[in-house]
């Protein structure tokens, strides 16, 4: 008995480690060099350049189709970006409910920077809900295809 609950505690301890791999790396982003300067004159219209810049930089971890009923995590995020699109800060406004998602999601907006220059703005505050499957393929908010 003692040994199926230790061989049971492994596999469980095994299986957290393993359901975690995905947010262990973050891949270099795909986009190179300077973005084209956006043409957004608020920060609702910066916010969908913003999304479809990291939409661009990652498009190997973009949720396709409608996201399942059941996320694994959902976070808030803040990103603050200076006239020239570089990240200044990131904010983490809702925790995820998996810890290891936070640190990741976070390396990769700062990761997919530059952003465009957010230049009718001189510089740009974006708050982003992001959608997380435990695949870590997400969605974000502003380009979201919806849930099941």
């Amino acid at each position: 008995m003692k040994t199926v609950l230790l061989t049971l505690t492994a596999a469980l301890l095994l299986g957290a480690g393993a359901a975690h791999a995905q947010f262990s790396v973050v891949p270099a982003p795909l986009t190179q060099g300077a973005p084209v300067p956006s043409e957004a004159d608020s920060p609702q219209a910066y916010k969908k350049d913003f999304a479809q810049h990291v939409y661009k930089a990652y498009p190997m971890r973009i949720y396709r189709g409608q996201l399942p009923p059941l996320l694994y995590s959902v976070m808030l995020t803040e990103t603050k970006l200076d006239a020239q699109g570089n990240v200044v800060d990131v904010t983490v406004i809702r925790k995820p409910a998996v810890d290891a998602v936070a640190p990741f999601i976070v390396q990769l907006i700062k990761r997919a920077a530059p952003f465009p220059a957010p230049a009718k703005m001189g510089e740009a505050s974006v708050m982003e809900i992001w959608l997380v499957d435990k695949s870590g393929a997400f969605q974000v908010d502003t380009l979201t295809e919806g849930q099941k």
